[in-house]
């Protein structure tokens, strides 16, 4: 690789670190190419970027992005995959395919300026995607106010009964009271 093409893809690395919601290194030791092909088409499908990148350009990238602490990391084979829009997304689908038997071993995370070893990785794919948290909110805020509505509805009829059974009494007994 020329250094112009060097000079381009650290800029390339650059914009994506400074980007990138969150992002996720992996090592893809073992990795046959249905797996990865496989495996790309589930992070194309969540518009998750994913790319083989040279160690040595990364490490660069990452100081000059100003993110330190990631050096160990570039070892090995490495892949980085990111998305610009749920800094999770990467990190379920990766911890996901792991779980289904995958050959991939997940080396770290960064994510709102922090880095993430790889058991806060899965821990953090294991969480519940932001529509499911809303939706439990939803629900959440929904069921007592049912309940509410319930209630009130017993109540009304209740009044109802009551002035139903009257207006039965004063007819059967003359206009008394």
């Amino acid at each position: 690789m020329a250094t112009a093409e060097k000079e381009a893809k650290v800029e390339e690395l650059k914009a994506i670190m400074a980007e990138a919601k969150g992002f996720y290194l992996a090592d893809f030791t073992g990795i046959d190419v249905a797996a990865v092909t496989e495996l790309r088409n589930k992070l194309r499908d969540a518009d998750v970027q994913y790319q083989v990148i040279k160690n040595r350009l990364a490490i660069r990238a990452a100081e000059e992005v100003g993110i330190a602490g990631l050096e160990e990391h570039f070892s090995g084979p490495t892949a980085l995959a990111y998305s610009k829009e749920d800094p999770i997304a990467p990190a379920k689908i990766l911890q996901d395919f792991v779980a289904d038997g995958g050959k991939i071993q997940i080396k770290t995370g960064f994510m709102e300026g922090e880095i993430l070893a790889s058991d806060k990785v899965e821990a953090l794919a294991k969480l519940p995607s932001r529509e499911e948290l809303l939706g439990k909110v939803a629900a959440g805020v929904q069921s007592p106010l049912y309940g509410l509505s319930g209630v009130l509805n017993g109540l009304l009829r209740g009044l109802v009964g009551a002035l139903s059974a009257i207006e039965k009494q004063r007819g059967e007994g003359g206009e008394n009271a």
